[in-house]
């Protein structure tokens, strides 16, 4: 039980942590000290008549789980205004301290009372310790050194002009804003505070705003790190000089001390993490007694910065630091991370917000200067950012928008607000000011920068949009999207079925798409990914281990095939807005076709289960706004060994007429020319097909005219049944008397029948099926009633079938779409279709596929399907 005792015992207790306990909550007697009992840890039970809360255990856990709750709750209430986690952290410290829930007398006696605040605050700082190792392993100094003069500059300008201007502008209102502590140590605090950019808030809020592979990002995250460094090194000479009672040899001992401990971590400290990593065995991940030495030394680290005199939080940051880049520095990110970011760092930000008590800001004056000495400060690292990238010739507006992003405040700040608070060289009223002025500026960075920043879209237009438009023997610029390393190795199958040779080349990007979850180890992977092969090889830069496994196997099957050319990429971004990284990369390189997997993989009993449903989500908006052909591959044994080490492959192309399968049909006629493909041809065809194939009906293609993405007339009139006889009629011409090709006709008049003559078929002879998407008319009776049954609208009906559980166990299925120049009917009737202007079209496909719907093949005919009202938004 906690117990006060006379003001007498208080000269007994040093002075600072009776500052820390007075000025921890809401002013008390100023003649009172809280003593703690060492023995109410545990309650025995409410049974018998005690109250859990009077013991520090149970206490410690409601305050823990009330301040995650809160969190989680203000980070769902700010996500769609786009604004970063620490703003919520912030401002649930805030709204749970005594400026809004700590006015109510039972909370502040019950929930946070007075004597558990010091096990909070010091669960907190040991959780804060951790997170500043984390950051530590975060940072790669290679970039500072990839990234040259340009982020040098940046990043001094950016900290150097701020400080000077605060600190002068402090001093001149001196009287007004410094008058109840140490002015000299006010000034120095003040100008560390306005002069730092947070690197890890930095990271998050260019990955959520899609700049962070990015020029603009790479040189704000090069800064960034600068910047933070210096930040520290001021922090901690801030630190040494700040104390009020010290001499000037005590703190130059201060500062001595501080470079030794810089030293040894750097040469002794490294080279053993290194001697560490040259023990673990090849293929093998680092042993939890390493893992546990490593965190061990996080906390020595603590205690000698501490005993030094600098603050316990930068012996954690140089140690993290100075352990080497790769697989030993993801590893300890991926078992820390949750556990610290989301539990312990929250408890921090928690503490500063029961420190922040709005009702002490009482003075009108000092308020309005604080806040004009915060907004000069942030004008001058704007301005500054603005005038080295003129220097550099950069558009004014990359210059604005580079100067708010170095305007973002977050965690660093927060640390220097609270040891200054602790020294004494804050009062409440400007620790309250800064807090909330800094939460204000890192909310406007978002929204400015969104603002600001607009990318000119190249409004060039390329023609290879599908594969239909190229010669079958020319070179194509492929796309291969992949999600895990389970899905590479059918990637590859694919790519090697489709007869990569220098005579027809094929260009890959391999993309590995990565969730952004706020998770730093996902942030490693597209800034390590965004670098060339070059710079990755020549750095210690190491990628996390699943992106470097993926990159080295494409780059493996580079170097052993003739005719691929492979560039890796990366792309950190939600599911939800995914697509559109995948379809604006597609049209920066001017690919045609888009492989992606499909959302389920194959069990060992052979059936299919769901992986992930996002991916889901992804391929249905992928197909709905690409600027080119789309193929999903459904990857059921493409990918076994002993299927890519036969000499033979077996695939079958099911073609029902329309422009999916035409493209279908492009894509099996470049395998044709691998010596060791046999293609089987299927056509169905019903059983009035001679009489009306060449009559101006209404048989059209599965594309509606609601379809924003295709057209059902080219530019000599013919229906899609002319176009599907034109394309087969040339495909088979090109390839007579070639023995690999089989051709069948099946006359089908109902899907039962299509379904009857697919399973006919002899599964194990195949490994692959290619169909359209999109197979045959629109409410043909060779598909409709396969149409109100999909399970997978995103496969189409034939697709779906084919990769159902119960239809077959080995062979792979690719669904293909094409990507069909769309045109308004005015346009097609005020200008021949021949001479229209590629850059005109190109402009009026941009601007209608946002707002593109997608409809299956059922939804023109009014029939039911799975998608409410035959269309998907996205």
């Amino acid at each position: 039980m906690a117990s006060t005792v006379p003001a007498v015992l208080a000269d007994d207790v040093p002075t600072n942590v009776t500052a820390q306990i007075r000025n921890a909550t809401q002013p008390k007697s100023s003649s009172t000290v809280v003593c703690y009992s060492p023995m109410m840890i545990t309650a025995n039970g409410i049974w018998q008549g005690v109250n859990p809360l009077e013991f520090s255990l149970p206490l410690f856990i409601l305050q823990v789980a009330v301040i995650v709750v809160t969190t989680r709750f203000l980070v769902l209430l700010l996500k769609p205004f786009r604004q970063p986690r620490v703003i919520a952290e912030i401002l649930a410290g805030v709204v749970l301290g005594p400026s809004l829930m700590g006015q109510m007398g039972f909370w502040s006696t019950m929930v946070f009372p007075q004597r558990s605040l010091l096990t909070l605050e010091t669960v907190a700082h040991l959780g804060l310790l951790y997170f500043l190792f984390l950051v530590g392993l975060e940072m790669d100094l290679d970039v500072i050194r990839r990234s040259g003069k340009k982020a040098l500059f940046v990043a001094v300008a950016g900290m150097a002009l701020p400080f000077c201007i605060g600190i002068a502008t402090s001093f001149i209102f001196r009287h007004q804003v410094s008058r109840n502590v140490h002015q000299t140590s006010f000034l120095l605090f003040l100008g560390v505070a306005l002069s730092v950019t947070a690197f890890p808030v930095l990271a998050r809020i260019l990955a959520e705003i899609k700049l962070l592979n990015t020029e603009l990002g790479r040189i704000a995250m090069s800064a960034a790190i600068v910047n933070d460094m210096c930040a520290w090194i001021l922090l901690a000479l801030a630190i040494a000089i700040s104390e009020v009672n010290n001499t000037a040899l005590s703190s130059l001992w201060v500062l001595l001390a501080g470079v030794v401990f810089v030293l040894f971590c750097l040469y002794v400290v490294r080279p053993v993490i290194w001697w560490l990593i040259r023990r673990i065995p090849e293929g093998e991940g680092v042993s939890d007694m390493q893992v546990s030495l490593i965190l061990t030394g996080v906390m020595l680290a603590g205690v000698c910065t501490d005993a030094i005199g600098i603050h316990s939080v930068f012996g954690a940051f140089v140690y993290g630091l100075v352990i080497p880049s790769g697989p030993l520095g993801v590893a300890l990110i991926e078992k820390l991370e949750d556990f610290v970011t989301g539990l312990l760092l929250p408890l921090f930000f928690a503490i500063s917000g029961l420190r922040t008590n709005v009702s002490k800001i009482r003075d009108p004056i000092t308020v309005g200067l604080l806040v004009l000495v915060f907004i000069m400060a942030s004008f001058a690292k704007v301005m500054g950012t603005i005038i080295i990238a003129a220097l550099y010739n950069m558009p004014f507006r990359e210059g604005i928008a580079l100067g708010f992003l170095m305007n973002t405040r977050g965690l660093v700040e927060m640390i220097v607000l609270n040891i200054g608070r602790d020294k004494e060289v804050l009062d409440d009223e400007s620790f309250a000011v800064m807090v909330l002025v800094s939460v204000a500026m890192t909310t406007l960075v978002t929204p400015v920068v969104m603002g600001v920043h607009r990318p000119s879209r190249r409004l060039v237009g390329y023609r290879r949009r599908n594969l239909q438009r190229i010669r079958h023997d020319s070179e194509l610029r492929m796309l291969a999207c992949v999600h895990t390393t389970r899905n590479v190795p059918s990637v590859l199958s694919l790519l090697e079925l489709s007869n990569p040779t220098k005579r027809s080349p094929i260009f890959i990007y391999a993309l590995h798409l990565v969730e952004l979850t706020g998770r730093a180890s996902n942030m490693l992977a597209a800034a390590a990914a965004s670098a060339s092969k070059q710079s990755r090889s020549s750095s210690s830069s190491t990628l996390p281990p699943v992106t470097e496994h993926i990159f080295n196997a494409f780059e493996n099957y580079e170097r052993h095939t003739g005719g691929v050319s492979i560039q890796t990429l990366a792309a950190v971004s939600p599911y939800q807005s995914m697509h559109d990284d995948v379809s604006v990369l597609a049209e920066d390189k001017h690919v045609s076709l888009i492989v992606v997997p499909f959302h389920k993989q194959q069990t060992v009993d052979g059936g299919m289960e769901p992986i992930n449903q996002s991916i889901r989500g992804f391929n249905e908006s992928l197909l709905s706004t690409s600027p080119c052909s789309v193929a999903i591959l459904v990857d059921r044994g493409l990918s076994a060994a002993a299927a890519r080490m036969t000499a033979e492959h077996h695939v079958a192309l099911f073609f029902f007429g329309g422009p999916d399968d035409r493209e279908a049909l492009a894509y099996a006629w470049r395998m044709v020319e691998h010596p060791g493909v046999n293609l089987t041809v299927v056509r169905f065809v019903p059983p009035d097909y001679r009489v009306r194939s060449f009559s101006n009906t209404s048989y059209r293609s599965a594309a509606s005219d609601t379809d924003s993405r295709a057209i059902a007339i080219d530019a000599e009139g013919k229906t899609e049944l002319q176009m599907d006889e034109d394309y087969l009629g040339k495909f088979r011409a090109r390839n007579h008397g070639n023995e690999t090709i089989t051709y069948f006709d099946r006359v089908v008049a109902n899907s039962e029948e299509t379904v009857a003559a697919i399973r006919s078929m002899d599964t194990s002879l195949h490994e692959l099926y290619i169909v359209g998407r999109r197979p045959g008319e629109s409410g043909s009776p060779m598909t409709a009633s396969l149409e109100e049954w999909m399970d997978c609208p995103e496969l189409g009906p034939i697709g779906d079938m084919l990769a159902s559980s119960d239809f077959s166990m080995t062979v792979s299925v690719l669904v293909v779409q094409q990507y069909v120049v769309a045109a308004t009917p005015a346009d097609a009737t005020i200008a021949p279709a021949g001479n229209v202007d590629p850059v005109r079209q190109y402009v009026s496909n941009a601007n209608q596929r946002p707002s593109a719907t997608y409809r299956s093949a059922a939804s023109s005919t009014g029939q039911n399907n799975r998608w409410s009202g035959g269309t998907v938004g996205f």
